[in-house]
């Protein structure tokens, strides 16, 4: 951490660029620069429509979710 504090121009430099930087206390990740693109979040009918086509496609043995759901299990 002193050398990110030490170095945070460098830092936001090469985030700048397109890299991601991780930052360590001890050797243990505490936190991440990344691109501020990268944390955009998606509009809300992208997400909706990831959320169904994912929902087709995932089943538990035999029964599917969508199956749960009409019984109230879930």
């Amino acid at each position: 951490m002193f050398e990110a504090k030490t170095h945070l121009s460098a830092l936001i430099e090469e985030v700048e660029q397109g890299n991601e930087i991780t930052i360590t206390r001890r050797g243990a990740p505490v936190a991440r620069l990344v691109p501020a693109e990268a944390t955009r979040r998606n509009n809300p009918q992208e997400a909706a429509a990831r959320l169904r086509q994912l929902r087709r496609g995932i089943k538990l043995g035999r029964v599917s979710i969508l199956g749960l759901i009409d019984e109230g299990r879930l």
